[in-house]
C-alpha cells in the first residue's frame, strides 16, 4: 500500500489505484485541479498524485472523492510508527485508544516490541497527523522507514546506557539508606543514618532518578487515563513526602521511610534495564535473518572486479561468490557449481547442489566452489528482505488471546488506586496509626504489576514466530499462530503435498537386457517433452547412462514416439500404441504393473518388445511418518485428489490415511473444506496445499498452510508458509503452535497469580514496600526470560 506524507499543512502525496494508461493519469489530474486552491501533478509510472492545495477551501475528503469520480481508487494507506515513553500495558491501550479515535484509522499497538501498525484512510488522516495525536497522548512517535529501522537499534542502545547511568547513580545513593535496616532484622531497632543524611540521599533518588516516573505519570493523567508510573509516583512521594515532614518538623518519634522510597525506585529501574535486555533476546532471530545478509559484494563491470555496496546491485549485475561468502542478492547461477546451505531459508540442514540455471537466494551460505550469479533481486526485494518483513508483521500483530489482557489492563490502575485508598483508611481507623496506613497503602500501590499482563502474550509470540521464521515456517500474524494449535483436521492434496508432484520410475520389467532397453528408452525420450518422457530421462541421468543416436524422430501425441535409435527403428509409448504397431506385449504384465494406478510405458526394437517401465508420482520419503506423527497429535489427515479412486487408495494405504475423497476437481476443494468444518466437533480443520493451485481451498479452511520449495513461493498465499514442501513443516508448525501457546498460558497465569496474591497481602500489611518492589520489578523480568525459553524450540528432523 502506499503512503500519504503531509510534508506542509497543504501538501499530500495520494496513491491513485486502477490507472492502466497515461490517459488514466490525466483524467485524474484534471479532476483534483477542477476542485478550488488545488494544484495537482499525477505521476502514472508511481501511480500516485502530487497535490498542493488550500485547507480553508479543500479537505482531503474531497481530494479522494476527486480521484473516485475519475473512476480510480485511493487505498487505505499502512504505516508502523515506532513509539517511545511507554511504561506499561496500560499505556499501550492507552496510544491504541488514541489512534482508533483518529478519523479513518485503525490501530494496533504491541508494548512488547513498541510499536504501532496503523491502517488508515489518506483520505481522513495522515501520518503526520497520527503522530500528533500519539505526541499529545504525552508519548513519542516516529514513522518507521527504511532509515528509521537502522537508526532504532542505535536509539535504544543509547536510551539503555543512560538508564544504566541512572540506575548505577540511584544504586549507590540508596545501599546506605537499605543497609541500615539489616540490623532490624536482628531486633535493633535504631536508625544508624541521622535523618537529614537521609533526606539527603534520598532526596535525588526521587526527584532526578525518578522523574521519568513523574513526567510519564503526568501525561498519563493528562491523557485521562493511568498507568505503572501514575502507582510508583504517587507510592514513593507518599513515602518521601511523610518522611520529609517527619524529618523537618521534627518528629522523632515516627518512623520515616526513605529507604522505601528509593528502594522502590531504584528496584523499578533496575526491573525495567533487565526487562529491556530480554525484550531484545526476544526479537534476536529477526536480527539474526537481517545479519546473514552482506553489507557488500563483488560484481563484474567492464571485464574487472568490483567491490560495491548491496543498495548498488541492479537485476542483471553478474555478482561473483567465493566458497564460504553469503550471497548478496537472489538470481540464478550462471557460472560455476557448489553446494548452498539454505537453512535459513527452509529450514532443511542438508546442503543443496547447484549448477548452471539453478535460483539462489540472498543471506544463503556458498559452501564450495565460485560461482557466477546473475541478480534477479537485491535489497529489499529478496525472499530474505520479505520473510523478515513477514516475520515483523507478525511479531507486532495482536493474538486474540491477548483481548483479556487488554481488558484487564484498561481497569487496573484505577482499580488499584481506589484498593490502596481504601487499605489507607482501613488500617487508618483500625489502628490509629497514620504511618502503618500509609506505608501499607504504599505497598498495595507498588506490587501492583500490569506490565506482566502486557508482556505475557506479545514477548512469547515474537520469540515463537522470530523461531518459527529461522526454521523456514512463516506466520502470517499472531492470530493464525493461536488457531494452529487448535487444529485436530488436516486435509491435504495427494499431489505435491503427499507425493512428489512429478512421475518418476518405480520398477522396470525388462524382457532380455535391462540396460539395453533403458538405453532405447532413454534415447527416444529426449525427443519428447512429455512427462512421462522427462521422468525416463531423469532416471538415466540419475543413472549416468548415456543415449543413443535418435534420427527420424515422431511424436504421437497421446500415444507415443517413435524413431532410429542407433540404426534400429525403436517405440516408447503405451502398450497400447504398441499393440497397434504390431507389437506382442502380455496384457497380464501390464496388469500387474498397473496396479496401484502407475502408468505403464512399453518399449520395443525392430518390431521386438524389449519390456515395460512402470512410472508413478512417488510418495514423499516423510510423508508417511508425518501422517503418524499428526495422528499422535490427535490431528486426523484427509486426502483429496483429483486422481482415481484406486490411485487415491494406494497412496492412502501406504501413508496409513482412512479418510479421503478421489476424483475432486480443483473448484470443488473448497467446498469439501468447508463440509469438513461444518461436520466438525469443535477443533479447526486446516488445509495444506501449494498456496497457488489451492487458494479457494486454503482460504476455505479455519488455518491455512501453503508448501513451497525456496523456488517458487508465495508467502501471502496462507496463514502459515512452509519454506520446504514437505508435509513435516505442518507438523512443525502446529508443534509451534502449542509450544508458544502454552508459554502465553503460563505467563498469564503467572501475570494473574502475582497480582491476585501480591495485592491482598499488601492490603493485609504483610507486605513491606521495599520487597514489594522487587517482586514487581522482576515480576515483568520474569515473564520475558519464560518468553525466551521458546528459543530452545527446534523442529523434528
Amino acid at each position: 500500500m502506499g503512503n500519504v506524507t503531509l510534508s506542509t499543512p497543504g501538501h499530500r502525496e495520494l496513491p491513485v489505484e486502477g490507472m492502466t494508461c497515461a490517459a488514466c493519469a490525466l483524467r485524474v489530474e484534471k479532476n483534483l485541479n477542477d476542485l478550488p486552491g488545488v494544484r495537482a501533478t499525477v505521476n502514472f509510472a508511481n501511480e500516485s498524485a502530487s497535490v498542493d492545495f488550500d485547507p480553508d477551501r479543500v479537505s482531503p475528503t474531497q481530494l479522494v472523492g476527486a480521484v473516485e469520480r475519475a473512476g480510480y481508487r485511493v487505498p487505505r494507506s499502512e504505516t508502523e510508527l515506532a513509539l517511545s515513553g511507554m511504561t506499561c500495558a496500560a499505556c499501550a491501550s492507552r496510544i491504541e485508544t488514541v489512534l482508533n479515535k483518529q478519523p479513518g484509522a485503525s490501530a494496533s499497538v504491541n508494548f512488547a516490541t513498541e510499536q504501532a501498525t496503523v491502517s488508515y484512510d489518506p483520505g481522513q488522516t495522515s501520518v503526520e497527523n497520527l503522530i500528533a495525536a500519539v505526541r499529545k497522548a504525552g508519548y513519542e512517535a516516529v514513522e518507521l522507514t527504511a532509515a528509521s529501522r537502522q537508526a532504532e537499534p542505535e536509539r535504544h542502545e543509547q536510551q539503555y546506557r543512560n538508564d544504566l547511568r541512572t540506575f548505577w547513580i540511584a544504586a549507590v545513593l540508596t545501599v546506605p539508606l537499605v543497609a541500615q535496616m539489616v540490623p532490624m532484622l536482628r531486633g535493633v531497632h535504631e536508625e544508624l543514618l541521622p535523618r537529614w543524611l537521609q533526606l539527603l540521599l534520598a532526596t535525588p533518588v526521587q526527584v532526578w532518578a525518578g522523574w521519568r516516573f513523574y513526567v510519564a505519570a503526568w501525561h498519563a493523567l493528562r491523557g485521562g487515563a493511568a498507568n505503572m508510573d501514575v502507582l510508583i509516583a504517587l507510592g514513593t512521594s507518599m513515602a518521601f513526602a511523610f518522611s520529609t515532614v517527619v524529618t523537618l518538623g521534627g518528629l522523632d518519634a515516627q518512623h520515616v521511610y526513605f529507604e522505601a522510597s528509593a528502594a522502590i525506585i531504584t528496584l523499578v529501574l533496575l526491573g525495567k534495564l533487565l526487562e529491556a535486555r530480554a525484550k531484545r533476546r526476544t526479537s534476536l532471530a529477526i536480527e539474526q535473518l537481517i545479519r546473514l545478509q552482506p553489507a557488500e559484494a563483488d560484481i563484474e563491470r567492464d571485464g574487472r572486479i568490483v567491490r560495491v555496496a548491496i543498495s548498488r546491485i541492479h537485476p542483471g549485475d553478474v555478482v561473483v561468490i567465493a566458497a564460504g561468502g553469503r550471497l548478496p542478492a537472489d538470481g540464478t547461477v550462471v557460472d560455476g557449481s557448489t553446494t548452498v546451505d539454505e537453512s535459513m531459508l527452509t529450514g532443511e540442514s542438508m546442503p543443496v547442489q547447484k549448477r548452471y540455471g539453478d535460483r539462489v537466494y540472498a543471506g544463503t551460505q556458498n559452501l564450495e566452489g565460485s560461482i557466477k550469479v546473475r541478480a534477479a533481486a537485491a535489497g529489499a526485494e529478496t525472499q530474505l528482505a520479505e520473510i523478515v518483513r513477514l516475520t515483523r508483521k507478525a511479531q507486532g500483530s495482536k493474538a486474540p488471546i491477548q483481548r483479556t489482557a487488554d481488558r484487564v489492563a484498561a481497569v487496573f490502575v484505577p482499580a488499584v488506586l481506589v484498593i490502596s485508598v481504601l487499605t489507607f483508611v482501613g488500617w487508618w481507623l483500625m489502628s490509629g496509626e497514620v504511618a502503618e496506613a500509609l506505608i501499607n497503602a504504599v505497598a498495595v500501590l507498588v506490587i501492583a504489576c500490569p506490565c506482566a499482563l502486557g508482556l505475557a502474550t506479545p514477548t512469547a509470540i515474537m520469540v515463537g514466530s522470530g523461531r518459527g521464521a529461522q526454521s523456514g515456517i512463516l506466520v502470517r500474524d499472531a492470530a493464525a499462530l493461536e488457531r494452529a494449535e487448535k487444529v485436530r483436521i488436516l486435509v491435504v492434496d495427494k499431489t505435491g503435498t503427499l507425493t512428489e508432484g512429478k512421475p518418476a520410475v518405480v520398477e522396470i520389467a525388462a524382457l532380455r537386457d535391462e540396460a539395453d532397453l533403458l538405453r532405447v528408452a532413454i534415447t527416444l525420450a529426449q525427443g519428447s517433452r512429455h512427462p512421462l518422457a522427462q521422468a525416463i530421462l531423469a532416471y538415466g541421468q540419475a543413472r549416468d547412462l548415456a543415449p543413443g543416436k535418435l534420427t527420424e524422430f515422431v511424436s504421437r501425441s497421446g500415444m507415443g514416439v517413435s524413431g532410429v535409435v542407433d540404426g534400429a527403428t525403436g517405440l516408447l509409448g503405451s502398450p497400447r500404441y504398441l499393440g497397434d504397431q504390431g507389437i506382442k506385449i502380455e496384457a497380464q504384465d501390464v496388469a500387474t504393473l498397473a496396479q496401484g494406478g502407475r502408468s505403464v510405458v512399453a518399449i520395443a526394437r525392430n518390431g521386438q518388445c524389449l519390456g515395460l517401465l512402470a512410472l508413478a508420482d512417488k510418495v514423499r520419503p516423510s510423508a508417511a511418518a508425518t501422517v503418524e506423527r499428526l495422528r499422535a497429535m490427535g490431528i486426523e489427515t484427509v486426502m483429496l485428489t483429483g486422481d482415481n479412486q484406486a490411485t487415491a487408495e494406494a497412496v492412502a494405504r501406504e501413508l496409513g490415511i482412512s479418510r479421503l475423497r478421489a476424483q475432486v476437481l480443483p473448484q470443488d476443494k473448497a467446498e469439501e473444506v468447508t463440509r469438513l468444518r461444518r461436520e466438525g466437533d469443535g477443533g479447526l480443520v486446516a488445509m495444506a496445499g501449494d498456496g497457488i493451485n489451492d487458494a479457494p481451498a486454503l482460504a476455505a479452511a479455519d488455518v491455512s498452510f501453503a508448501l513451497a520449495s525456496g523456488s517458487d513461493i508465495a508467502i501471502e498465499a496462507a496463514d502459515i508458509t512452509l519454506m520446504r514442501s514437505e508435509l513435516l513443516g505442518v507438523a512443525d508448525a502446529i508443534d509451534l503452535s502449542r509450544a508458544t501457546l502454552r508459554k502465553i498460558r503460563q505467563n498469564l497465569f503467572f501475570a494473574f497469580f502475582y497480582n491476585s496474591l501480591g495485592i491482598p497481602l499488601a492490603v493485609a500489611g504483610m507486605l513491606n514496600p521495599v520487597v514489594a518492589g522487587a517482586a514487581m520489578a522482576m515480576s515483568s523480568v520474569s515473564v520475558v526470560t519464560n518468553s525466551i525459553l521458546l528459543r530452545k524450540w527446534k523442529p523434528a528432523r
